[in-house]
């Protein structure tokens, strides 16, 4: 199975469509959304491109590839304006014969993992930084953010036969 896996997109509509074309590019199984999609957050300025309203479509046009989970910038009304879920938690996804907790990150994170087994995946968002750690035989990878990087390089993920790579999404 192939999966784009992206965080923290913050309403930006230019880094977006950058995410956008990766998924053109790579065309997964599954986009994995862990959270923050429409809202800056009061703790960020905004992105680039700000404009949910233009946001809310092209993730909308993929809502039968992508499986979401909640941040901590999502709102009920959030919801309703997207047509795929995105409250929940957390998700779990089998792929490759691992185990895959999906969730943001604000909760749960690589210093605070839920129980899992040795040698599942942890994915998570939230901190804006790119990761690929064991912790407790627990393999934690972030994607860093779409739009708002604290490290330096706006990001996703591409899981291609269970291999991980981290693609930048260049202007």
């Amino acid at each position: 199975m192939k999966l784009v896996i992206a965080s923290d997109i913050h309403g930006s509509a230019y880094w977006c469509r950058k995410l956008m074309e990766v998924v053109e590019q790579e065309q997964p199984d599954k986009l994995i959304l862990l959270g923050d999609l429409l809202y800056h957050g009061p703790r960020n300025d905004l992105p680039r491109d700000y404009a949910p309203k233009q946001v809310i479509p092209m993730l909308c046009a993929l809502q039968d590839k992508i499986l979401c989970v909640r941040g901590n910038c999502e709102a009920e009304v959030d919801q309703m304006v997207l047509s795929f879920p995105c409250m929940a938690d957390y998700a779990l996804l089998e792929c490759d014969g691992k185990t895959m907790y999906l969730t943001h990150g604000h909760h749960w994170g690589p210093d605070k993992l839920p129980p899992l087994p040795e040698g599942s995946i942890f994915l998570s968002g939230h901190t804006h930084v790119k990761i690929d750690e064991i912790h407790d035989g627990i393999r934690c990878l972030n994607p860093g953010s779409v739009s708002i990087p604290k490290d330096g390089s706006n990001s996703c993920l591409v899981c291609a036969q269970g291999e991980f790579s981290v693609r930048l999404l260049e202007e």
